[in-house]
């Protein structure tokens, strides 16, 4: 069983099962039963038992947590207070802080200044510091040559073919200028001046093949003097009469003048590659490259950062002598005499001892294929006709007669499958076989190399492997270019595919020659082989280095009682040990020291130094202490997704003295410091810690103790979303009339204004619009829907004339008699008849294209006077005998009795009489049914008996109009569909004095006076923000239509329909315009602040509990809409109602409604997004039209952070920095002119531009231009905005979940990352980190494939890995730099996402899965699929601090199979959840199942395995002895 415990946000899709949920960060049951007295027998038991193991392994780690925190203590106490014990320990550890890249910033400041061979580690990173050294010297090239100095070159030169193209790709990604590979394959066009002149035009790196360097400079199409930097990749090969000795013999010593000659850089893992005396062969080296060794003074701060495999010594049994198989005796019986074939039966021999029978046979199928014969008889020709003596051509005929005889003899020859045993197969195939059944007999990401000597054999084991392998193994071979096994022919091309099929998974174990060993990008294995052993200790070390992947495996195979084999192994590791001991004993000049030795006795001279007291504590900071108090400072910077942070001291040399700068991690209030030059390193890098110190604490960041302000204050700042309670609510008072309405009552009014109503898909029956008349001018409302019987849909449209008309005492008089008839007649209200309490009049209409059409002077032109005088003068119409059955047609008939029966009149029906039954059709009422005049007195029994009827009067066929109010949303099922049809007799009934077809629009006002009052009252919220925006967008920005509005994508909860649209889609759009204008007003009233400033200021400007005060303060929940149309307040307000439901009530209604403090926020973001919606059009950027927005933002942040009302005030408030005005460079004006090939904007500040593309990790010093990160978090918003843009008004229907969802592809890393490739801006990024430029080169690998397999498809970014975080960083800082160099205008955002962007996202419905990688998820597939464990369980626990005041730590485990092997402490369980899982897939990921299972005891039953039938233990592979 596996049990997840998680976060209500936080888990993955695929999660087996959920335990409740994790709200005080513990398990519930965790501590129900401490008892473990028996092997658990059921699953509560067995549950129980592990919750036991959970609480043993917390109780230990939170001793150990507790001892982290005193021991930090100490590191933040003053020196003054502290024991001595306590200072050494402080120290020592202060002493231990060292960077794993400062060997490669030292070695790069040496290679500037002297010719050097670095001596480090396969995997230590020797490319990156030759592409910091290339970048210099080419920033150096494009100095000299705006001053027109004559153009030079770098060369980046390799020993072989295959090298050419990768060190060339892998050159690109770091370098913003183009590169070639060039080698000797390429042919005749190489070798021509006019091609090199070129070359040396459109590149300033060529990385080629040593051999073509040596032609070209011979053919002098260049001379040594034009080249400014050579780079020896594996210089070890430079000897005797090698390539590299020919150019520095021939070429490089010849140029007598220092100055000509290029600056010299070699790179090797050893400075020897055979059996000789290592110091002897070092130094020779030195002196034929002109350079001198350089190395770190411990290796093992290299190896630290470099996973190293794990070493076992594989014996197999020994070889049998090598024999002849049948097939060879047969072929040699026949053929034995043909000379060619001399040699293949050598080696068919040989084989036959080294991999066995089968293998031995195999190789002739290829040596004689088809294609290997006919060279053969080729070559066979040839000497025969280079013979002098003449011969005759038969006998040349009779020969290639018997070749061909020979290569059919092996074409129709049955070769049979081979089979793991030894009468196929040798022992030491079998033993290979087990080894690679234990990673690969199920799904598995890893990869392997086998290392063989002999071409043939990798072919051989190929197919063999082909064979035995299984489902999962997926083989290929690896070889040197040009060489030939059989019908194999390895070109460069083949070569190429074969690793990048390696890195993608196509194939995961590749058979190797030794060109596997040195240089090629082969990705990291899990398990390399020696099937064949190393002839050189470099041989033994550069096969080792690429076993880099956690839980590697490098594998001997050495032969049972073969001393020369165990010889072998040791005298690699004796040569290894005794090259390390020489490393170690170069003159101090050569090491780089990262801190001198002497740290100690340096610092015991302190007292020269300067010291800081802080005077309100008296807290000393000297410049031992700096460095730990930084680093406790940045230990407790917030870490995210706890990532491990600590400081980067990159050094560097001025005037002979030693300047360090200490950069610090990107979240960090100050980005860097630098030091005061110093003789000694340490006393430098203290300097720089100390700068740092001092400005934290000038900018309070440290407080008086020298601690660290952020313990407490910070994760409140960065959680300021989370100040709210998502959840609470309050009751406050709403607004249900706007106060519109209330103007000039009391008087009578003496001008009045008119508002046609009117519906455009008419209505159920006939019907005529209807006049409104107001005390005051309507603004023009919007169309909204109205829902009617059977689906049917209209919209309710409006006009309001701005100019009046003047009225008398009687117009009133008969207005206010015809609207209060309308109330008591059609809604059973009576109102008291008082004309100066009245906010609004019905009228009836005449037809508004007749008035049209014949002319008016006055609006009163539109109304019926006629209709009013006998509305006025006649209450109501009473049947009689005389009355003529026509005026009974489409009448409207009133129920004296029962309010709710309303009736419209069809016709008179001249076939019944009042006292026939009803018909069968005829609605019924109540319980009085005998007759229809039974049915038309709604009257009781003993009321009826006071009444007597005409017996003779018609019957007349009417609709009863349904008991309906709400027309604003659609009919619910318990309200009636259909016509209501029946008979009623006239007499019981009045006939109202009211036309019907006035009747039948004044049934749709309840609905359109509920939606005119909201509209008004948000009219009124634009008043009161000072904000023009129309009624509709500002009604949508105020309507809650459930409970849970604010939260996207749930189930809505009490849901009121019939209010129109809700915010949500508002919000959505001015939660975005908020971060941008918010992010731009920081990042120009903020010139000094890093990013992590800029993020701290922006979250309170937009967090949640900001706009919830902005909103309490304008009293917002007053006009927020949170109700539906409701029957008892669509009244008018203000008059006394007299008769009707409600009449009784007294005193003034208070409404009150509940809102929750987030919605109230989200409102805010609303009426920016109704703001910004209300005035922009798509496509026509004008910044004018954007003021509301802006001012809009103003309101609701409230904030001297934010004081801009308009878009131009942005650029009024940034002062360009001094850095962004500076003369530029000749590099940087380079850099702009390739960055406008690829997008056309020219920018009129370069060094703007450069900043986009400086990577944290890059000294300030270098260029004193600030890294990307401010400009990155300006675009980050800006590309966030255009995003937003394109879907809302692209999709204007979708709802904010969907556009969220849809959203997250196109901000993902992910996508931006793509992005940078495309354009290729990654090779322009200008950084300092080796891991980085690894990974860089891996993803533009990773991306280009994809998008060729995707031939067109958009969304190929989508199946490739995560790209590293800068390659999103960078587009976005580079859309923040055009965005301010061209004066803040956002058309060029705009352009750069039509150009460049849009073309992904045409198609968003291919986005609809798009996912996250959660490391849950991935540690679940690890280990359900991929190991085939289901015992497994994550939990969480809370370890209580003994430090006083201190927050708890949340700390979560993983348990496989009884024992917790992984854990991860973070102040929140999520974040604790998401470290022990990574902690557990760095531990797990790379292990084949064997070894998973024998090392955590896993028995669980694996159906794959169990039906594998290998009966082979694991035992029987191994056999031998671990290094």
């Amino acid at each position: 069983m596996v049990v997840i415990l998680f976060d209500g946000d936080d888990e993955p899709e695929d999660s087996q099962s959920v335990d409740v949920p994790d709200q005080d960060l513990n398990d519930s049951d965790i501590d129900a039963d401490d008892s473990h007295q028996h092997g658990p027998r059921t699953s509560l038991e067995k549950r129980k038992a592990q919750n036991a193991i959970f609480k043993a392994w917390a109780s230990k780690k939170a001793e150990e947590i507790t001892a982290k925190e005193v021991k930090d203590a100490i590191q933040r106490a003053d020196d003054e207070t502290l024991s001595i014990s306590d200072i050494l320990a402080k120290q020592e550890s202060s002493a231990r802080i060292t960077n794993p890249r400062d060997y490669q910033n030292e070695l790069f400041q040496k290679a500037k200044e002297e010719n050097i061979i670095a001596v480090l580690d396969t995997g230590s990173g020797k490319t990156h510091i030759a592409t910091l050294l290339l970048r210099h010297f080419i920033d150096e090239e494009l100095e000299r040559r705006a001053a027109e100095a004559p153009p030079k070159i770098s060369f980046f030169l390799v020993d072989s073919v295959n090298l050419v193209f990768q060190q060339a790709n892998v050159l690109r990604c770091g370098l913003d200028h183009d590169v070639e590979g060039i080698c000797g394959a390429m042919g005749a066009q190489l070798w021509s001046k006019r091609a090199w002149d070129k070359r040396f035009t459109n590149n300033m790196v060529i990385v080629c093949t040593a051999e073509v360097l040596v032609q070209c400079l011979m053919h002098s199409f260049i001379n040594i003097h034009q080249i400014n930097l050579l780079i020896f990749d594996e210089a070890h090969h430079a000897k005797k009469n090698h390539s590299y000795a020919r150019i520095i013999k021939d070429f490089y010593l010849v140029q007598t003048d220092p100055s000509k000659r290029p600056r010299i850089f070699g790179m090797t893992a050893s400075p020897v590659d055979a059996k000789v005396d290592i110091q002897q062969a070092a130094r020779e080296l030195e002196k034929l490259l002109h350079c001198k060794i350089a190395t770190t003074s411990d290796l093992s701060l290299i190896r630290n950062n470099i996973n190293r495999p794990s070493e076992d010594v594989v014996e197999y049994d020994r070889l049998p002598t090598p024999f002849e198989t049948l097939l060879h005796q047969e072929l040699k019986a026949r053929f034995g005499d043909i000379s060619p074939f001399e040699k293949l039966f050598q080696e068919s021999k040989k084989i036959s001892a080294e991999l066995g029978r089968w293998a031995s046979d195999m190789f002739w199928s290829f040596s004689l294929a088809e294609e290997q014969a006919r060279k053969i008889e080729m070559r066979e020709e040839r000497k025969f006709h280079a013979q002098k003596e003449g011969n005759p051509i038969a006998k040349l005929d009779a020969q290639i007669a018997r070749l061909r005889e020979a290569a059919q003899v092996i074409k129709d020859y049955s070769f049979s499958t081979p089979e793991a045993n030894s009468r196929d197969l040798s022992s030491k195939v079998l033993v290979l076989h087990k080894w690679l059944q234990l990673y690969f007999s199920r799904q598995s990401d890893a990869r392997c190399i086998v290392f063989v000597e002999r071409r043939s054999t990798a072919r051989l084991l190929h197919l063999i492997f082909g064979y035995l392998g299984g489902a999962h193994l997926k083989s290929g071979v690896l070889m040197g270019v040009n060489s030939s096994v059989g019908d194999l022919t390895i070109t460069l091309r083949k070569q190429v595919l074969a690793v990048a099929s390696f890195r993608k998974g196509d194939l995961n174990c590749i058979f190797a020659t030794s060109v596997a060993e040195e240089g090629l990008d082969i990705p990291q294995c899990n398990l390399i082989v020696r099937f064949d052993l190393y002839r050189t200790m470099i041989s033994y070390v550069q096969s080792r280095g690429r076993a880099r992947h956690r839980n590697s495996k490098y594998l001997h195979m050495v032969e049972k009682g073969n001393p020369m084999h165990t010889q072998a192994v040791l005298e690699a590791r004796r040569s290894e040990k005794l090259m390390r001991q020489f490393c170690q004993s170069l003159p101090a000049d050569r090491l780089l020291l990262g801190n001198d030795v002497d740290f100690e006795n340096d610092m015991v001279k302190e007292r020269g130094f300067r010291t800081f007291t802080d005077p309100s504590t008296g807290a000393k900071l000297t410049y031992s202490s700096s460095l730990a108090v930084l680093a406790h400072f940045i230990s407790s910077l917030p870490q995210g997704n706890e990532v491990p942070l600590q400081p980067n001291y990159i050094m560097s040399i001025e005037a002979g003295k030693f300047v360090c700068e200490v950069i610090l991690p990107d979240n960090s209030p100050i980005n860097s410091a630098i030091g005061r030059p110093a003789s000694k390193k340490s006393v430098a890098k203290c300097s720089a810690a100390f700068e740092a110190c001092i400005l934290l604490r000038k900018g309070k960041y440290l407080d008086g103790n020298l601690l660290p302000i952020y313990t407490k204050q910070l994760p409140v700042m960065r959680n300021a979303i989370l100040a709210l309670d998502m959840k609470k609510k309050n009751f406050y008072r709403m607004r249900i009339k706007p106060s519109v309405w209330a103007y000039g009552r009391g008087d009578l009014p003496v001008t009045l204004y008119l508002t046609i109503l009117d519906v455009t898909n008419g209505l159920e029956r006939p019907y005529q619009p209807m006049g409104l008349l107001t005390r005051v001018p309507l603004p023009q409302m919007p169309r909204f829907p109205v829902y009617l019987r059977e689906g049917k849909v209209t919209e309710v449209k409006s006009m309001s004339f701005g100019s009046g008309f003047d009225v008398s005492g009687d117009m009133i008089e008969h207005l206010t008699t015809l609207t209060l008839r309308a109330y008591k007649d059609i809604f059973a209200k009576t109102y008291e008849h008082d004309p100066t309490k009245l906010s609004y009049w019905f009228a009836p209409l005449r037809d508004p294209k007749t008035v049209v059409m014949e002319g008016y002077e006055s609006p009163a032109d539109f109304i019926n006077w006629s209709v009013v005088q006998d509305v006025f003068e006649t209450e109501e119409y009473k049947w009689t005998p005389d009355m003529k059955h026509e005026y009974l047609r489409y009448r409207f008939l009133v129920d004296k009795w029962d309010g709710g029966r309303r009736f419209f009149s069809v016709e008179v029906a001249p076939d019944m009489k009042a006292m026939d039954p009803l018909p069968a059709h005829s609605e019924k009422y109540k319980k009085f049914n005998d007759s229809i005049l039974d049915y038309s007195v709604s009257l009781w029994n003993k009321s009826r008996k006071n009444y007597s009827w005409d017996l003779s009067q018609p019957v007349v066929e009417a609709e009863r109009v349904p008991f309906r109010r709400n027309l604003l949303a659609p009919a619910e099922e318990k309200e009636h569909d259909g016509k209501i049809r029946c008979f009623v007799c006239p007499e019981p009934l009045r006939i109202s004095a009211l036309p019907a077809p006035f009747v039948a629009m004044c049934y749709v006002f309840p609905a359109i006076i509920h939606r005119f009052d909201s509209y008004l009252i948000a009219v009124e919220t634009c008043d009161l923000l000072g904000l023009n925006i129309g009624p509709g967008l500002a009604l949508e920005a105020l309507t809650k239509d459930s409970d849970n509005s604010d939260e996207n994508g749930e189930e809505k909860i009490n849901f009121r329909s019939g209010m129109g649209p809700n915010y949500e889609r508002l919000e959505f759009m001015g939660d975005c315009f908020l971060k941008m204008a918010t992010s731009i007003s920081t990042f120009v009233q903020n010139p000094d602040d890093n990013e992590f400033e800029f993020h701290v200021k922006r979250m309170c400007l937009l967090c949640n509990k900001n706009l919830f005060e902005t909103a309490i303060n304008l009293k917002l929940y007053e006009y927020i809409r949170s109700m539906a149309f409701s029957r008892r307040t669509w009244y008018p307000e203000g008059l006394k109602m007299l008769e009707g439901k409600g009449s009784k009530k007294t005193g003034e209604e208070v409404i009150k409604h509940s809102l929750g403090d987030k919605s109230m926020a989200d409102v805010c973001e609303a009426f920016i997004g109704a703001a910004f919606m209300e005035h922009n059009e798509l496509g026509e950027y004008d910044p004018k039209k954007w003021d509301q927005a802006v001012k809009a933002v103003k309101i609701m942040v409230s904030s001297d952070d934010h004081t801009m009302e308009t878009w131009a005030d942005y650029l009024k408030a940034y002062s360009k920095p001094k850095y962004q005005v500076a003369e530029a460079t000749a590099s940087q004006l380079d850099l702009a002119a390739q960055i406008e090939k690829k997008h056309h904007y020219h920018f009129r500040y370069p060094r703007l531009l450069r900043s986009a593309f400086i990577h944290p990790s890059q000294s300030f010093m270098w260029e004193k231009i600030p890294h990307y990160q401010r400009l990155e978090f300006l675009g980050d918003s800006l590309l966030d905005m255009v995003f937003v843009m394109h879907l809302f008004y692209r999709y204007p229907n979708k709802d904010p979940q969907w556009l969220t969802e849809h959203k997250m592809p196109m901000v993902s890393n992910k996508f931006l990352g793509a992005l940078c490739v495309k354009l290729n801006f990654h090779g322009h990024l200008r950084h300092n980190n080796a891991v980085l430029q690894h990974q860089i080169q891996e993803y533009v690998t990773g991306v280009q494939e994809a998008e060729i397999e995707a031939n067109g498809s958009a969304d190929y970014w989508t199946t490739v890995s995560e790209p590293p975080k800068c390659l999103a960083d960078i587009v976005e800082s580079y859309v923040g730099a055009i965005f301010v160099d061209s004066d803040f205008d956002f058309n060029e955002v705009q352009r750069f996402f039509d150009q460049h962007i849009k073309v992904f996202f045409e198609d968003m419905s291919i986005y609809d899965a798009f996912a996250n990688n959660h490391p849950i998820t991935r540690l679940t597939k690890l280990l359900n699929i991929n190991l085939g464990c289901c015992d497994w369980r994550i939990a969480t626990r809370l370890c209580e601090s003994t430090i006083p005041g201190a927050r708890p730590t949340a700390l979560a485990m993983v348990l496989i199979h009884w024992n917790v092997i992984a854990d991860g402490s973070a102040i929140s369980g999520r974040y604790a959840r998401i470290k022990a899982s990574n902690t557990a897939l760095d531990l797990l990921e790379g292990l084949p199942q064997y070894e998973f299972r024998r090392r955590f005891g896993c028995d669980c039953v694996d159906e794959e395995l169990e039906n594998t039938g290998d009966g082979g233990g694991i035992g029987e592979a191994i056999g031998g002895l671990v290094i």
